[in-house]
This record gives C-alpha cells, structure tokens and sequence, in this order.
C-alpha cells in the first residue's frame, strides 16, 4: 500500500476542480494576470498536481514566518521551504493586486492560464531572515539567496488556487507522473515498499550500486526520481541526463526499478532541502527515501568553505523522521575495489585495499579532452550519450572575440583568421563583420554607451548560438566597455571556447591607416561620440592575447591564435 500523503489527504487540485475547469478558463480570461517565471512555474505544477500537499496554494504571511522560523504551517505540520509567489509593486498595481482578488496565473511559454490565484495577503517578505534560516547564510554565493535579492520580486502574494490545466510538457511525456498517477502504477505493479532516489546529476555505475543495495536491504522496489525543473546552475541539462538515466535502466534486474522525472525548482537547501525532498516522495506514495552526502548541498560559500556538512542533511530528516513519515535511508558514498571488481561503501574499506574514484572534476576533463571513461566508473552506453552531448575540444564550438578602435587592424586580421581556419574545414566558420553586423542586427542604433551594449550583446548572442551548434564565430567589433566584453564571454562561453583578442594598435597609427577618413570626420564634429577620440575606449584586462599590427604582422598575429586554439584543443589532433 502506498505511503500516507503529508496532511493525510493528497491535496491533487486537478481531481478536485475537475468539473470546474471549463468555467474557471472563462473566468481567468476576464481577470488580471501574473505571467509566471520558470520557479513559480515549477512550484504551482506541484503545488496542483499535489506534490506539495498540503499545500493548496502560494503561503500566505502566516504559513511563510511559520515556515522561515521554526520548519512549520500555521497548522503545526512539518513544512521547511517557502513556497511563495513574488511579484512587484508595478505587478501589484497595475493589476490592483489585494486581498479577495482574484488573479490568473500564466504559463511564461505560451500564456496559458494555468490556475486562478483568490489573494490571502500581499506581504513584504524579510529577505536576509529567510536567507539565514532557511539556507543557513545571508551569502550571495548561495544560488538561493542569490535568487532571493537578485532576482525575486519584493512582495510576495499569498492565498489558495483553482486549477484549470496542468502545464504542457512535450518531452519525456511517459516518464512524467503525477503523485496521483505514481501512486496508480505502484498498486498496478503492486509495489508496497519503494525506496526513492533523487538525483540532479547523471548516474553511473556507483549510483546504480547504492541505489540496488538500498532496495534489497529494505526488500524493496526502487524509484529512481529524478529532478528536470531547475537545479543548480552549471548543471548537465535535464535532456541529456534523462537519456543517461533511461540507458541505466537496463542495468537494474528486471521488475526492480522504474523512471519518474520530478518538475522540481530545487533551491539547494541543504539539511531543509533533504526534508523537503523527503515530503515530497511521501506525497508521491514512496515508502523509503535515499538522502546521500551532502544532499542538495550549492557547494563553498563567499569564503570558500562548504555551505553544510556532508551529513548535515541526514541528521536533520533522522531528527524529524516521524513527522516526514518516511523511512530514511542514509547513505555514504561507494568507492570501487579494483581487486575484487565491486563498489564497496567508503567507511567500509578495509585498511591497505586499494580503491579507484574519478571525480566530477575529471569525468568533465575526460570528456572535454576525449581521454577514455573506464567501464568500471561507467557503463558504455552512459559514457556514449554524455560523449553526444559533451564532445572533445576538437569537436566542440568557439568564438575568436576581437576587440580594438577603428582601423586598428582587427578587421584584416578577423578575415584572415576565417581564411586559415576555413582551411582546417572541421568545423563551419563564420565571421561577424563589424560592419555587416551593424547594418543587419543594430542598424536602428546610435553610439551611445547604452546602445554600443546592445550592439555588443546582440552579436555575442548570435555568436553563442554559432558556437553551441558546434562551429567557429568571428566577431570583430569595437567593443570599447569591459562590462559589455565581460557579458559577451559569459554569453558566450557557456557553450564553447571563448577567445577575447586585444588588437592595441596605436591611436596615431589607426588615424593613419583610417582610408574612409572616419577619423577626421570625427574631428571635425561631423560625428558624435567616437571611439578614441570624444568617446572612451577601455582597455581590457582580461584579453586572451594582445597584438599591436605596427609590431606584429596580420600573418603572425592569425599564427598565435591558431596556436592558442590548438592549446586548448579547439583545433589540430583530437
């Protein structure tokens, strides 16, 4: 039989508003809206689907202080991560937000009214009290807390929902189970005790080890639950670990194991977190709950010390292990045994065994590099679809960001640059002219600070998307700020290499050179704001490699960055 839900009733506002759903579409259709963000997007599908019971809408002040300062509802039940719905003080008046009004919730996608808001309270949340109950610090380092002053709104409404449609999803619509539908499956397979593992990484053959020692010491069934909402930033994309987990599966002996992808906005709380997760599974009919090292834990804090203890997470759940009404499972990390050709768990290592670990670290090293993956860390088909999504140097994108004053060379130089990796012909290369993409992407722009930004960051999207598909972008823009030159390579190199090359030609020597007489029209007041003359050029601090043409020849410069990209891989042997 499946788990009590949290409450004692599963709180599905689907099952509940079904007959309703017609009349409350028409109604949102006259209502003011608030179009959600992708958390409050994550949070409202579990908070109507009932992966949140009991909860039954956004908390109001009430349930929020409880929740902030002592893990607790107004009602005294066990609730340990604000689930609140921030909005602005424009929101708030231009859609006349107060209590008893009721507000439609919009899918950000498509503008699908997803749910009807009738508003409790509209409150102003103390930022840096939540940040140091909930998360443990006041520290930007923390994605939470970062999320919370720099991203989240500065009120937050509160009060109880009406669903109209769930979300839609149009990937891996078949692993996607409502608590409801999840509980319906277990009593088909007939599955009385199942043990849940979450995850927001890719699994290899350690986790498979854990995960199957877990259920035969509990004699039960496993659910591998995975988080494909939002995770920590910096994370493998969620396509490319559900592939990961569904070519695992195989692995389990057949009838143990079964894939449920969670649409969870985890905040990475740590020991909180861990309950959270624990309740969540309760709700979705498990019986058994895998809480690991360090579970959701972001990592060093602002003084490079970790933000919990590895097993901070598990004391918290053994704590309140009867409220959360769920078995805990604690487990340490598995280290393999190249002797006996087993995992075996760390604090059972016998004294003088020698054991082997590739850490993230490495793994991502191995990948980058196209270095083998042994198969006693992975299984084949896991390091093939990783390789898919996270190929070698040789094979991957980049950018060659050129940075310098007009006429300073740059221009030739870039042009060069495509000509001589043209010849190497791996990979598509595509040079973004200065000229041309002015007149194509920011011809309604003028050469104010504001506008050369959006010049800057308009071409740097572009090359971000050139360089995720896997080719080679040239970009040979003026780019006079460090802050839009920053924002380009993080843009940028998200998706690949990026190269920011200085061309540091003198002023005089770019006067020189000047053939379209720029320069002097600039002089003569015909043109506003140029670069290098009534206009600041900052020179960067960060540049990859600096070149001055009066010193360098176009031949020689084009020769150091061949060799800067062949450094790092980029190009040459694989």
């Amino acid at each position: 039989m499946a788990n009590t839900p949290h409450g004692g009733v599963l709180k599905d506002l689907y099952l509940r508003d079904a007959d309703k759903q017609s009349i409350l579409a028409k109604e949102a259709e006259t209502l003011p809206s608030v179009v959600l963000t992708d958390r409050q997007l994550c949070d409202l599908e579990l908070i109507l689907n009932g992966g949140f019971s009991p909860l039954e809408g956004f908390l109001n002040q009430k349930d929020y202080d409880g929740v902030v300062e002592n893990m607790r509802l107004a009602n005294g039940l066990l609730w340990t991560i604000p689930i609140t719905l921030d909005v602005s003080k424009e929101q708030i008046e231009e859609s006349k937000i107060a209590p008893s009004k009721r507000i439609a919730l919009l899918d950000p996608r498509d503008y699908t009214a997803l749910a009807i808001l009738t508003v409790e309270d509209v409150y102003k949340p103390n930022k840096a009290k939540e940040a140091e109950k909930v998360y443990g610090a006041n520290d930007l380092a923390h994605p939470a807390v970062n999320y919370l002053h720099n991203i989240a709104k500065e009120f937050n409404i509160g009060g109880s929902l009406e669903a109209i449609q769930s979300p839609s999803h149009y990937d891996y619509v078949a692993n996607r189970y409502t608590p409801t539908e999840l509980r319906a499956h277990f009593k088909k397979l007939q599955w009385t005790r199942v043990v849940a593992f979450q995850t927001r990484n890719p699994m290899h053959r350690a986790h498979r080890e854990l995960t199957v020692r877990a259920a035969r010491q509990r004699k039960a069934h496993l659910l591998i639950h995975p988080v494909v909402g939002l995770t920590k930033p910096g994370d493998i994309d969620h396509y490319t670990r559900v592939r990961v987990y569904k070519a695992l599966m195989p692995k389990y002996p057949n009838g143990m194991a079964e894939l449920s992808l969670l649409p969870l906005a985890m905040r990475m709380g740590g020991p909180r977190e861990a309950v959270w997760h624990a309740l969540i599974r309760k709700n979705h009919g498990v019986t058994h709950f895998i809480v690991g090292r360090d579970h959701a834990g972001p990592g060093k804090n602002s003084q490079g010390v970790d933000f919990y203890g590895p097993y901070d997470a598990q004391t918290l759940t053994e704590q309140y292990k009867s409220e959360i009404g769920i078995e805990i499972v604690p487990f340490q990390m598995v280290t393999y045994s190249p002797d006996t050709d087993e995992y075996i768990p760390a604090d059972e290592v016998p004294e003088g065994v020698k054991t082997l670990n590739i850490s993230g670290t490495e793994l991502r090293r191995r990948l980058k590099t196209g270095l083998p993956i042994p198969e006693w860390f992975s299984y084949p088909e896991v390091v093939q679809v990783l390789r898919q999504s996270h190929p070698p140097r040789n094979q991957q994108g980049f950018t060659v960001f050129f940075t310098g004053l007009h006429a300073s060379g740059k221009n030739a130089i870039a042009r060069a640059l495509q000509v001589s990796l043209n010849q190497e012909s791996t990979r598509s290369v595509s040079l973004l002219a200065s000229e041309n993409s002015r007149a194509e992407l920011s011809s309604e722009l003028g050469f104010s600070k504001r506008d050369r930004d959006i010049n800057i960051a308009r071409q740097a999207f572009v090359a971000g998307e050139l360089t995720r598909a896997g080719a080679a972008a040239i970009v040979a823009p003026i780019a006079p700020y460090n802050d839009a030159r920053n924002a380009a390579r993080k843009t940028i190199e998200q998706y690949g290499g990026f190269y920011l090359i200085h061309i540091a030609t003198p002023l005089e020597e770019c006067i020189k050179r000047d053939r379209d007489g720029i320069y002097e029209r600039a002089k003569r007041g015909e043109i506003k704001e140029f670069t290098g003359l009534d206009a600041p050029y900052e020179v960067p601090n960060n540049a990859d490699l600096t070149i001055d043409i009066t010193k360098q020849s176009v031949s020689q410069a084009v020769h150091e960055i061949i060799l800067l990209l062949e450094k790092d891989g980029y190009i040459g042997s694989a």
